[in-house]
């Protein structure tokens, strides 16, 4: 189940809020514990038991590296927990590519098992880890309860498509939360934005991409130049959107019961640099890269020689971590390569403008890298787009196609920036001097999230709704 169907809607998130708003206050976490547990189960009910069974292990080792009274006693707990957890995670995620390579240049095994990934364990396993090492740096108190353990690794919210929340985050909101009606309405109207970005703009975006870039058919080899290029922007929007859709609506529904997620996108299309970029893109994935692995192997306090090992172990895992497949290890280390250029190269020299071009001309063709785990495939696409197709430069359904859509582009180009954050605030400021600009703040404050959600039921109850495509050429 995830957070943009008619199910999660209209049956589970109704029952949810009932549930929670109703009971009394002692028991609103056990209500979200169980409605988290229920949650995850619904989308392979076996791999429940790994969830439970890898928070106690933490909670276990977490609490024996807080009563240890030697520092090798507090190391070995912590090696341990990270053991269990990653070896858990290699096993699932990696295992059959590991044995499908061995197999490619070996021919042994003969048979490669067939291991389902379990839903959401990229992202709870690492949120352990870090509970795991913040006890051990004492950065955190352990928690004494595994059931509250358990809440916040299996928090619904986030428990599957992230952000990575750090336990420090919402250790207090745990036992300590006040929500406020402000909370409920800021988290229904985070909540309903994200909604709309993934219901209409994803899934519009996502079916053009899949309609000019078709993985695994030969049409990808025979697709016209412009069709290419068109299809990876149409990619390259539905990715961002996609992902930070479900960062928006974990952070709402959080906010609404009081827990206070930290952001996780910030306009990353918006950059002046690929550095600048992994600021402002899946920030609490890159803030426990560097806090659990780049600063405890040095960071950048230490020799050129042994600052790029850091940073190559670093973007190496980086890549690793998004799936396993060589493109993506190659998609890390292609960031790895420009990150290097601009610490000891391009530094700050290139002009304003020319800056935020050349930042995202690198993300686009990165996103060429991640989107084709076939390197036959990846490899057409990449001589295609500078002419070297058999589709040539253009066709008359690309053409339609873009004509179809040039609202859509638009609009995502707009809401990749901060235009609509930053008209809001103009107009509350307005508003504190300006009675017709308080009316029509009020009204917009109060319509907007109305409007978003119910067109993002629309888009989702016809299986094909495109709201752009009524204007177009």
């Amino acid at each position: 189940m995830v957070f943009s169907s008619l199910i999660f809607l209209f049956v589970f998130f109704v029952i949810y809020l009932a549930a929670y708003f109703f009971a009394p206050e002692r028991f609103k976490n056990w209500v979200l514990l169980i409605v988290s547990l229920v949650f995850y189960a619904w989308g392979g009910p076996e791999f429940l038991v790994l969830l439970v069974g890898e928070s106690f292990v933490s909670w276990f080792t977490a609490t024996r590296i807080a009563k240890a009274t030697s520092a090798s006693t507090r190391r070995f707990w912590l090696v341990a927990d990270i053991v269990v957890l990653l070896g858990l995670l290699a096993y699932f995620k990696y295992a059959m590519w590991i044995l499908g390579n061995i197999h490619n240049l070996f021919g042994v095994p003969e048979l490669i098992p067939t291991i389902v990934l379990p839903i959401g364990i990229s992202f709870y396993t690492f949120q352990l880890i870090s509970y795991t090492a913040d006890v051990y740096t004492g950065k955190v108190n352990y928690q004494p309860a595994f059931w509250k353990l358990l809440l916040y690794s299996s928090l619904f919210f986030q428990c599957i498509a992230g952000p990575i929340v750090r336990y420090e985050t919402v250790a207090e909101d745990i036992d300590e939360r006040r929500v406020t009606p402000n909370d409920v309405y800021a988290g229904a109207r985070r909540f309903c934005i994200g909604l709309a970005k993934k219901a209409i703009l994803a899934n519009s975006c996502a079916q053009i991409a899949d309609t000019l870039l078709p993985i695994g058919t030969g049409g990808i080899y025979t697709q016209a130049t412009a069709g290419l290029w068109l299809g990876m922007m149409f990619y390259m929007f539905q990715i961002y959107f996609d992902f930070s859709a479900y960062s928006d609506m974990a952070i709402g529904m959080g906010r609404m019961v009081g827990f206070r997620f930290l952001e996780n996108f910030n306009y990353p299309y918006m950059c002046k640099s690929i550095q600048d970029f992994w600021r402002r893109w899946h920030i609490s994935l890159s803030t426990f890269f560097r806090d659990y692995i780049y600063i405890p192997l040095g960071g950048s306090r230490c020799s050129k020689l042994k600052y790029v090992r850091n940073m190559t172990v670093v973007w190496f895992l980086t890549g690793l971590w998004h799936g396993a497949s060589w493109n993506y290890i190659l998609w890390g280390l292609y960031f790895l390569a420009f990150l290097l250029l601009e610490k000891f190269v391009i530094k700050d020299r290139l002009p304003k403008g020319i800056n935020h071009l050349y930042g995202i001309i690198v993300v686009y063709f990165g996103w060429v890298l991640f989107k084709f785990e076939d390197f036959n495939e990846l490899g057409a696409v990449l001589s295609g787009m500078f002419g070297f197709t058999q589709g040539g430069l253009m066709t008359m359904e690309v053409q339609t196609l873009f004509l179809q859509n040039i609202f859509l582009i638009v609009f995502c180009i707009i809401a990749c920036t901060d235009l609509g954050k930053r008209l809001r605030q103009a107009l509350f400021q307005l508003s504190k001097r300006n009675n017709v600009a308080f009316a029509v703040f009020g009204i917009t404050e109060f319509v907007t999230p109305l409007v978003l959600l119910l067109l993002a039921i629309v888009a989702l109850t016809g299986a094909s709704y495109n709201p752009f495509i009524y204007f177009q050429f």
